[in-house]
């Protein structure tokens, strides 16, 4: 990791330990904030929100997932991860939020706030503002299915997500582009994203395609089209 790199990390750990978004928020290991953060290995202003990120992922209350977008590998360096369908599901909170296009780095609390996530303290922020509280159903993990319980749906009802992602920090060498000749930290990057069903609040069981032993895996359940999540938790 290069210096710069290693400082960033520090600042981010320490600005987090001073402003703790579990003051602020209904966030448990029941109820864990979900932060999708949107990147690239092609981009230079990249890294800093990965060690934000980085700095809360290994909490209880915190899934974290990193997505690595595609529409930076025609610019000199082709991304080790990533994948048109991440690309699709930040394309799908942009149109889910209303906003105009997307931008790397973005950050997605909870499916419900996005931002840049640049400064520790701005994580903290979206953190608190993204908080959807204790309501939402149960869900768990029952051998290889998701379990979710009963509980109020969304009109449209909500999509139930597997998520398996590296449950551990990846160096990368990058020789070319914008990051050329600098090696950087990725973590909990998300190589599957499998639609296992939909609920409608009730009950419900859903079966996990098995997958990759030396993955992580996550459950989220969210609102139809990129809305906001009601529900998640990691095994």
């Amino acid at each position: 990791m290069t210096t710069w790199m290693k400082v960033n990390v520090g600042v981010a750990a320490l600005a987090v330990v001073a402003f703790s978004p579990r003051l602020a928020s209904a966030a448990d290991a029941a109820h864990p904030t979900v932060i999708e953060l949107f990147q690239s290995q092609g981009c230079s202003s990249c890294p800093p929100a990965e060690a934000s990120v980085g700095a809360v992922s290994g909490r209880p209350d915190v899934l974290a997932l990193s997505f690595e977008v595609d529409y930076w590998d025609r610019l000199g360096w082709k991304d080790t991860f990533s994948k048109a369908a991440w690309t699709a599901r930040q394309y799908a909170y942009a149109r889910a939020m209303g906003t105009d296009g997307v931008y790397t780095p973005q950050v997605v609390v909870n499916g419900r706030v996005a931002g840049d996530a640049l400064e520790p303290g701005s994580l903290a922020g979206l953190m608190s503002r993204g908080d959807r509280g204790e309501g939402g159903p149960s869900v768990g993990f029952s051998g290889q299915a998701v379990t979710v319980g009963a509980g109020k749906a969304p009109g449209g009802g909500a999509d139930v997500w597997l998520a398996r992602y590296i449950p551990r920090t990846v160096e990368v060498a990058i020789p070319r582009g914008e990051n050329a000749g600098h090696t950087l930290p990725y973590r909990d990057v998300v190589r599957e994203m499998v639609l296992i069903g939909h609920w409608r609040g009730e009950a419900a069981t859903f079966s996990a395609p098995s997958g990759d032993s030396g993955l992580a895996e996550a459950a989220i359940v969210q609102a139809n089209g990129a809305g906001p999540i009601l529900a998640a938790a990691k095994r």
